[in-house]
């Protein structure tokens, strides 16, 4: 340390002591006396609260008033729903009457262009109201092809029963 004087205290007084927080405290270690252990098995183990606990003095605390701040108003717009077509009655008639996968491709599609109507996602409604719209197309198209080979195979094969 330097052989500074201590700086006075605002009542007038000396420190007897400059706080350095890389010297040990002077005196003697404090006692860890925790009492008597407690015995038996499974008994607690004492409780010491790790920190002395302080009170300040009345009148010491600080005076000025609170700060209040003025209440926020926080405005919810609803979201403005769009209006894309999601084809949903033409992707379950694809689904049970043409091509059960392709229609069931258009199906889900058809829902999820419903569900982006409601939350208002105008981009994702239009893709997927296109997709669920080619595969049904597909769907349909699958189904008058298999409707067709079926017909040839009948005029075929009639001939041979």
């Amino acid at each position: 340390m330097s052989n500074e004087k201590p700086p006075i205290l605002p009542s007038g007084e000396e420190p007897a002591q400059v706080f350095d927080p890389l010297m040990p405290p002077a005196g003697p270690a404090p006692p860890m006396d925790y009492g008597v252990p407690p015995t038996g098995y499974g008994a607690p183990a004492p409780f010491q609260p790790p920190y002395a606990v302080y009170y300040s003095p009345p009148g010491a605390g600080s005076t000025e008033d609170p700060i209040l701040q003025p209440p926020q108003t926080i405005t919810i717009t609803p979201v403005q729903p769009c209006n894309e077509p999601d084809h949903l009655g033409y992707s379950i008639f694809t689904m049970l009457c043409c091509c059960l996968p392709l229609g069931i491709a258009a199906l889900v599609y058809s829902i999820q262009t419903r569900n982006a109507n409601l939350m208002g996602r105008t981009i994702v409604a239009k893709q997927k109201s296109r997709r669920a719209l080619n595969f049904a197309h597909s769907a349909v198209c699958v189904g008058i092809v298999f409707i067709i080979l079926n017909i040839i195979r009948l005029v075929v094969c009639r001939d041979k029963y």
